[in-house]
């Protein structure tokens, strides 16, 4: 598989991301919380502090209950996601 091709493969890309739903958005202030899979854990996310990758990279393509991929960095205000994945 060439390099391109795994970078658009679904499987390499849930391989470098949490798994997570979105519980809440608030379109308002471009922020809201997202849930992990596997620990059930919530993060927070504003934007312009998270970068939005796939189809709907904005705050407004989100919608409650899409699963997304996503990761997390420190921040002053202690843990928040940095990176959300639309998978679909």
């Amino acid at each position: 598989m060439s390099s391109d091709a795994a970078r658009l493969d679904p499987a390499s890309v849930g391989e470098r991301y949490y798994r997570g739903t979105i519980r809440r958005v608030y379109y308002g202030s471009e922020s809201g919380t997202l849930v992990s899979e596997a620990t059930g854990r919530e993060y927070h996310f504003k934007y312009p502090f998270v970068d939005i990758l796939g189809p709907i990279p904005r705050v407004d393509g989100l919608r409650e209950g899409m699963v997304v991929g996503f990761d997390v960095g420190w921040t002053s205000r202690g843990l928040r996601v940095t990176v959300i994945r639309v998978l679909g």
